[in-house]
């Protein structure tokens, strides 16, 4: 068993504003290079981050998906800065493009050499993790996960020194978070602690931290979907479950629903955590036969009082399609998909490298199974 968790973390209302002080006492840094995407810089959320480092070079060409061109484009403007700290602000695409810029910055070649465990020779440059959404955990984690334009393909660059250095999080960063994201990315964190308790390298430390971010994301979801710019105790609960099912499944691993929502946004461009949502119920449905017992301990965690494992794990699939209904997720075909592009993406799900973490060993005609039974619900 291994658990690693390097990351410094920091979390309180109004984080950012220890943004500076954070740098001066943590970091020699003089050559900060801010990756971020527009839609952030738009928001005014980077200001608040750039008034305290005035003068900061801005990556923001960060896109939903990042894929390694984008991130290609910004290691070559951190190597011409010359740059010796990188600070991510933003959702999970920007902190997994700013740990990609981070390796690229200290390594040759451009991100795609380094698809893989650990496949740089230097460590990657510090990186700052600053996350505005309550669902990608990336600040805590050892990976990267930055689109291949030309495969279609969702490359997974990982490594021991890719955590960052510093989680700077921040649950007021939330308030000003659009309804749709706060849906699709608090249902990513559910996802996250779900696969991170059930998928077979689970050990009994993720396990704490899977159950306990299960349970406050259950708990606040709706009450942050309401009014997350008003609701001060629904925004800390689903920063803290995202933040703890990060460090869950960053050190046991995801499964099928991951591996079938990062093979349709690389496909298709379809938002991580809006797939993830969509494809929940259905994983689990699948998985059943060896996790209906974990499903029963999550179900009473959201409140469901079934003596019955195998009943208590239904009925938790049953809440769990309602919720995503109730956040105004889509259907499977909502999202624009067509049958004869499933087997595709059960051939690339398949060959995603956290298909065999999935607690119920699938192969690509399973996947296929699964993905025309949400076809047709």
């Amino acid at each position: 068993m291994r658990f690693h968790a390097p990351t410094k973390i920091i979390f309180e209302s109004g984080a950012i504003s220890r943004l500076k002080e954070v740098v001066e006492a943590d970091f020699r840094a003089s050559r900060i290079l801010l990756v971020t995407d527009k839609g952030i810089v738009r928001s005014g959320i980077a200001a608040k981050a750039l008034s305290q480092l005035p003068g900061t070079p801005v990556f923001d060409e960060v896109e939903q998906n990042p894929t390694h061109l984008t991130v290609n484009r910004g290691g070559s403007v951190a190597r011409q800065l010359g740059s010796d700290l990188i600070i991510g602000l933003g959702g999970g695409s920007a902190l997994d493009a700013a740990k990609g810029v981070a390796l690229l910055a200290t390594n040759p070649g451009h991100i795609e050499d380094y698809e893989g465990r650990a496949k740089y020779r230097i460590a990657p440059l510090p990186v700052i993790a600053i996350p505005t959404t309550c669902g990608t955990g990336s600040e805590v984690t050892w990976v990267a996960v930055i689109t291949h334009m030309e495969r279609k393909f969702k490359m997974g660059i990982k490594g021991p020194q890719m955590f960052p250095a510093v989680a700077l999080v921040d649950p007021d960063l939330l308030s000003t978070l659009p309804r749709p994201l706060v849906a699709a990315t608090a249902l990513d964190a559910l996802t996250h602690a779900v696969e991170a308790y059930t998928a077979k390298p689970a050990t009994f430390i993720t396990d704490v931290w899977a159950r306990e971010s299960f349970g406050l994301v259950f708990r606040f979801i709706q009450g942050a979907y309401r009014d997350i710019e008003g609701n001060r105790e629904a925004r800390e609960g689903m920063m803290k479950g995202s933040l703890l099912a990060g460090m869950a499944f960053g050190n046991s691993d995801v499964g099928a629903v991951h591996c079938i929502a990062e093979s349709i946004g690389a496909l298709y461009d379809i938002p991580h955590g809006v797939a993830n949502a969509v494809f929940l119920p259905f994983v689990m449905e699948f998985n059943l036969p060896v996790s209906a017992g974990r499903y029963a301990e999550l179900a009473r965690l959201a409140g469901i009082e079934e003596p019955d494992d195998a009943l208590a794990s239904r009925r938790l699939i049953q809440r769990i399609r309602e919720l995503s209904r109730a956040l105004g997720i889509p259907s499977c075909r909502g999202l624009g998909l067509k049958e004869y592009q499933l087997a595709e993406i059960a051939g690339k799900s398949f060959e995603n490298n956290s298909s065999p973490s999935n607690p119920r060993d699938v192969t690509a005609g399973d996947y296929l199974s699964i993905l025309k039974k949400a076809f047709l619900e």
